[in-house]
């Protein structure tokens, strides 16, 4: 898989810009500020609908303007699709395939597949929880499309059932109201079917990312402590421990759904006092693992760097392994890291179909990497 051809109009800081692109290494070079990030985004925006600078759309819209376009070439197996994304604010986004309108933007997802390298990443390793579970469901989604919507029904039910556990607290004069309780059996219900096959695919994914990732760890860093990586839900002792680890057995939906409606019985009266929901996959953890301790807060920053590059790699040894070779992202890393690990990232991004890199300045860039080149500034994009 490669990308033939990005264009942008409105998107961040670009009014337009137009790049086209081969396979093989591609290198964006200029000063700090002027928009090679942005391209970068744009084009993990298609891959994943969301950006990894951003929680939401509305600052990717450039300023003033009402809306932001965003179109790719991408090539499979010499088959070329064309992708347009439409994002507009405080509006419903759009989308296009060879320029015909699909039902829902989230159509388009599988068509580009990324996995993105930068220095936000360092939050997976001591930012909290909410970033190592977005990096899983990014890549449930990245390794099958079909879990975009099985995450969004998840969020769609739980916001249902915590703004009705709210009204139910509220309710309580010191005895429950039946109706309400009523009503929270039928959400329980479908909490745990959407809660059990997220919860299914992550632990499934956690077992076949981990020994990527810890390949990927002694790569960068040999002379570290091991590293790890193990899933810790928040149904505790009753998940069954043979699900989520390497060689282990494959996570059920239908085991969990079940285990998953016996905890939320159990943790009612606290939910109720609480107002919120305490058991499922918006509370679990993915636990990085430096010899016997936790990475966050024990790891220094050269461990720390080297195992959020190590879950990058291993994401993209997963990828590549299953379904082709997605298109290999690093949005200015090299100057980040030291010798060793720039070599091993070099090592493994020669190899890639595609790789762009984005860079301060040539001599950040490893001599594996020379290629293509562009010069970004002053709003222009010039082949160097």
């Amino acid at each position: 898989m490669y990308l033939r051809h990005l264009q942008v109009t409105d998107f961040r800081s670009w009014p337009q810009a137009d790049l086209a692109l081969e396979p093989g290494p591609t290198v964006l070079v200029g000063q700090n500020g002027r928009g090679k990030t942005n391209l970068l985004e744009a084009i993990g925006y298609v891959a994943t609908l969301g950006s990894h600078r951003v929680a939401t759309d509305a600052p990717l819209i450039r300023h003033g303007c009402e809306r932001a376009l965003v179109r790719v070439a991408v090539v499979n197996d010499d088959r070329e699709l064309t992708v347009e994304l439409e994002i507009t604010a405080g509006r419903a986004n759009r989308a296009r395939v060879n320029r015909g309108q699909v039902s829902r933007p989230r159509d388009v997802l599988g068509i580009l597949r990324t996995v993105l390298f930068s220095p936000e990443d360092l939050a997976l390793v001591r930012g909290d929880p909410g970033e190592r579970r977005r990096f899983l469901d990014e890549l449930l989604v990245l390794r099958a499309p079909r879990y975009a919507g099985v995450r969004a029904d998840y969020e769609k039910v739980l916001k249902q059932r915590n703004a009705l556990l709210k009204t139910a607290g509220k309710r309580r004069t010191g005895r429950e109201d039946p109706y309400a309780l009523s009503t929270l059996e039928v959400w329980d219900d479908h909490l745990s079917v959407a809660g059990a096959e997220l919860l299914a695919a992550r632990l499934n994914l956690v077992a076949d990312l981990g020994p990527h990732a810890a390949a990927a760890y002694l790569g960068v860093a040999p002379d570290s402590r091991p590293a790890k990586i193990a899933y810790r839900s928040s149904l505790g002792a009753a998940l069954p421990p043979t699900y989520g680890v390497p060689d282990g057995e494959r996570a059920q939906p239908d085991v969990l759904k079940d285990v998953l409606l016996k905890a939320l019985g159990e943790a009612r009266k606290a939910e109720l006092e609480r107002g919120i929901s305490l058991v499922g996959p918006h509370r679990d953890e993915l636990e990085l693992i430096l010899g016997e301790a936790p990475a966050k807060g024990y790891a220094s920053h050269g461990e720390s760097w080297s195992f959020a590059l190590a879950l990058r790699l291993g994401s993209y040894e997963l990828l590549r392994g299953e379904a082709g070779e997605p298109v290999l992202l690093l949005d200015d890393v090299f100057a980040e890291l030291d010798r060793k690990r720039r070599a091993r990232l070099a090592e493994v991004a020669a190899s890639a179909e595609q790789v762009l890199v984005t860079a301060a300045v040539d001599e950040d860039v490893p001599s594996e990497l020379a290629g293509g080149r562009f010069v970004v500034a002053d709003g222009e994009i010039t082949r160097g």
